[in-house]
């Protein structure tokens, strides 16, 4: 599947248009280049949960948890060195938590996921084109996500005028 936004606020969107399709447990996957949007998607989808906090990038704190409808936990393990540190971060515990959980840089854990995920690529577009325009793939690793894929491609196609296939 493969879309693009041309905003800020089309990132946030899609992100929002997410959440009716979440279940306790699921795992979202972030791949993208730094300043590529996984932070904003985040706080979209945060904001959809209807998390009053303000999410920011957990670079730092390596995790981060929010309360709202349903739990989300936003991960960001770009600084992970090796999969032992998975276990100082309790990714097991994270999973188990019946949570959302979205983790930035996720390929660096792929292999401490469980094999039930969406994975979502997010690039830059041509920056002669316009800066704001964000390029996403997403994967349906798993038979829960295969199972919502048409929802799923229903959901993004109507939650942003600015939708439209990546050129």
């Amino acid at each position: 599947m493969w879309f693009r936004t041309t905003s800020v606020e089309g990132t946030r969107a899609v992100a929002a248009a997410l959440e009716p399709l979440l279940r306790p447990g699921d795992v979202l996957l972030l791949s993208g280049d730094l300043g590529a949007g996984k932070t904003v998607f985040t706080q979209g989808l945060a904001a959809a949960l209807g998390v009053t906090e303000q999410v920011t990038s957990p670079t730092f704190t390596l995790a981060q948890s929010y309360e709202g409808r349903m739990r989300l936990h936003h991960l960001d393990v770009y600084r992970l060195d090796n999969l032992g540190e998975v276990l100082d971060l309790d990714l097991p515990e994270l999973l188990d938590d019946d949570a959302v959980v979205c983790v930035e840089w996720g390929e660096v854990v792929i292999g401490e996921l469980p094999h039930d995920f969406l994975r979502l690529r997010i690039r830059l577009a041509d920056p002669d084109e316009s800066p704001d325009i964000r390029l996403f793939e997403a994967d349906l690793v798993g038979p829960s996500w295969h199972d919502r894929a048409d929802a799923l491609a229903d959901a993004w196609h109507f939650a942003d005028s600015s939708l439209v296939p990546p050129c």
